[in-house]
């Protein structure tokens, strides 16, 4: 396994606050083996095993506390009475009105609880409601390139190759990789995403009023390989129905609005929205859809070519979210800067190319990030290794280089 050491330091800043941590990814990104290694590093600082409660929902064994007044009985039954106890619930969304749980642990002195769950819709609810200003979500996301590298173990050249085709869930990085094996463990995570936790989320939707079921799968898979294949590009709830209306599907914006809604619940993709670099401010049209692994990407389209930009450009924006930046689009006039990284107020703009060689395309890439009249870093990253250097400022960087910079 490798060491999800970013994530591990993160819930270790929060160890012993009186806060829920909430582990929030898609399926198989690796959260339960981030819980493992945290417990691990707890047992490593002298924290007793009576003081650890740990529960996957996943597991059979403890399917008789699915139940919630059972859950919190075995729980509450197991608290140390003079010392803090470590509680770790893992895919909480499993069990119908977990929040009452952790709501009853929560306000307990000496306990430290965490959870994990793969659909936010969790945090749009009940627990958002009851927790308000008492939960931190930890967002997780697949295996960074970093991480990918240092468990494959290939140059880094073979290994960008690698990534680009198979992406960064965690378990493909460590197996006997073929085309076939990659495509059928792919194919069994993308549709336990789509029919299993939509199936959750549809549980929990009962008791909200106003919320729309999702009932055609089929749609809601046509749906994400439209979204797979406009990765990079502005896309719009309309634009979505003009597509799915022209298929000869009669359908209305809500309801695509619905069913992106719970493909981005779900954590299949990522919204980006635009922002006016000129009047700082956020523009409500036409916002960009990443999707959270290339790989998974590569299994919903059709085996065809498609823009090699686009998916660097996907590989950047999930690096910018890894390094703790809001990620928006970047307006300025007619122009588009690709990203506006924000971190801690600070900004960074950055173009995203896979090749800078071509004068016309330099001259492309460059023409936004001076048309900005502030003095925030403005960076191009290409795959290309020829075009690097410092031109008037705005730094071009190899992507490789730039995605295992420390």
């Amino acid at each position: 396994m490798v060491e999800r050491r970013e994530y591990l330091d993160q819930l270790w800043a929060w160890k012993d606050e009186k806060l829920i941590k909430v582990v929030t990814g898609i399926r198989r990104c690796g959260k339960s083996t981030l819980l493992e290694q945290y417990r691990e590093r707890l047992q490593k600082a002298g924290i007793a095993d009576e003081q650890i409660i740990a529960i996957n929902f996943e597991d059979l064994d403890n399917e008789p506390l699915l139940d919630y007044k059972e859950l919190y009985r075995y729980i509450k039954d197991r608290l140390c009475a003079d010392k803090m106890t470590y509680i770790f619930l893992d895919e909480i969304q499993n069990v119908p009105y977990f929040e009452k749980v952790v709501d009853s642990l929560y306000v307990k002195d000496n306990t430290d609880v965490y959870i994990t769950g793969s659909n936010a819709y969790m945090l749009s609810s009940d627990l958002a409601t009851l927790l308000s200003g008492r939960y931190v979500e930890i967002s997780m996301l697949p295996l960074s390139f970093c991480e990918y590298l240092t468990l494959t173990g290939l140059s880094k050249e073979d290994a960008f190759t690698e990534f680009m085709k198979t992406g960064g869930i965690p378990y493909i990085a460590v197996m006997n990789r073929t085309d076939e094996k990659v495509d059928q463990y792919l194919e069994g995570i993308y549709n336990t995403v789509i029919v299993k936790d939509i199936e959750e989320r549809q549980i929990r939707m009962e008791k909200d009023a106003g919320k729309r079921k999702i009932t055609d799968i089929a749609l809601l898979k046509t749906i994400a390989r439209y979204l797979a294949s406009v990765v990079g590009s502005p896309v719009s709830m309309k634009s979505v129905t003009d597509y799915l209306i022209s298929s000869g599907r009669k359908i209305s914006a809500n309801t695509v609005g619905d069913y992106v809604e719970a493909l981005t619940e779900s954590f299949v993709f990522y919204p980006a929205e635009r922002f006016d670099i000129v009047g700082k401010q956020l523009l409500k049209a036409n916002r960009k859809m990443y999707i959270v692994d290339l790989g998974l990407r590569n299994h919903i389209l059709p085996r065809k070519r498609y823009d090699l930009g686009f998916s660097v450009e996907n590989i950047i924006f999930f690096e910018l979210l890894r390094r703790g930046n809001k990620v928006n689009i970047g307006k300025i006039g007619a122009m588009e800067v690709d990203f506006v990284a924000q971190k801690q107020g600070v900004l960074t703009y950055y173009q995203v190319t896979a090749d800078m060689t071509a004068e016309e395309t330099f001259e492309r890439e460059m023409r936004p990030l001076r048309g900005i009249q502030d003095n925030y870093d403005k960076i191009v990253l290409t795959l290309d290794r020829f075009s690097t250097g410092n031109y008037d400022g705005i730094k071009v960087i190899n992507v490789i280089d730039w995605l295992l910079e420390k």
